[in-house]
């Protein structure tokens, strides 16, 4: 199985990617370089803060215990927080539902100048959604195609799109899940409605395959992560992250007043 992550631009089957893929780093060197690399982020933040002209968004999808919490907290622990917005999307409220399925997610869109997080999005409206036939797949499927167009016009509004598709194996989830029950410190994480989805997770592939091969166009590609291993994950996302934000070739802007005769008393 392919072991390295994967910009998606065809058609891809999940089967066929190892989430305990590490694309042949080690693992001290790999945690260094991402430790740079999240450094990086952090001098660039101020930048696209200084001009916003800009807004990043990170959308973060994955089955349970994939990490998308862990590698939000890791990828971003050099930025300063007042220029980051995070937004998490549960089951939707009463007078969410009462609009059409993109409203919420649009209200929440960062603002310019700002780094955005969404653990979980507008994608769950593809998956949850389906596999627990809460809306028929007349409906679910057109929504690939109105996502497709909503993610075009954020882009062509200057938003920066990144999407990572966590992809983590049963095996690895039943791990973190036994670990979520032995520590403590952790029990609050652990759910019995994270079981129920467990059960359903051929289905959830199946959604996520679809979802994947379905919205990653050339404006906003998914990036699927493999994420067994924490560290491999947290570096593929930073690198993601830090290339996106030098591809902007931000520059310092020019005071809009002649500051040369200030002078202090």
């Amino acid at each position: 199985m392919k072991n390295q992550p994967l910009t998606v631009q065809g058609k891809i089957a999940l089967k066929d990617l190892d989430p305990a893929g590490c694309g042949g780093r080690e693992k001290a060197p790999t945690k260094k370089l991402t430790a740079r690399l999240c450094r990086r982020i952090g001098e660039l933040q101020p930048l696209l803060y200084a001009n916003a002209a800009h807004a990043v968004l990170l959308i973060f999808q994955g089955m349970d215990a994939s990490g998308k919490d862990g590698s939000v907290r890791s990828v971003l622990r050099a930025v300063n927080p007042a220029g980051v917005e995070v937004a998490n999307f549960k089951v939707p409220s009463a007078e969410e539902n009462a609009h059409d399925f993109l409203w919420r997610v649009h209200r929440v869109v960062p603002r310019y100048g700002h780094i955005g997080v969404f653990n979980r999005s507008h994608y769950e409206a593809v998956l949850a959604e389906r596999v627990l036939n809460i809306v028929p797949k007349k409906v679910w499927a057109r929504r690939f195609g109105q996502i497709v167009e909503f993610e075009r016009m954020l882009v062509e509004n200057h938003v920066i799109v990144l999407k990572f598709h966590l992809h983590i194996s049963r095996e690895e989830q039943a791990e973190r899940f036994r670990e979520r029950l032995a520590n403590p410190e952790k029990n609050w994480k652990f759910s019995h409605a994270d079981l129920q989805t467990r059960q359903r997770w051929d289905d959830y592939i199946d959604a996520y395959e679809d979802m994947i091969n379905a919205t990653s166009h050339p404006l906003a590609r998914w990036h699927v992560v493999p994420s067994d291993r924490n560290w491999y994950r947290d570096y593929v996302v930073a690198d993601t992250v830090v290339r996106a934000l030098e591809g902007l070739r931000l520059k310092w802007p020019k005071a809009d007043e002649d500051l040369t005769k200030v002078r202090f008393t």
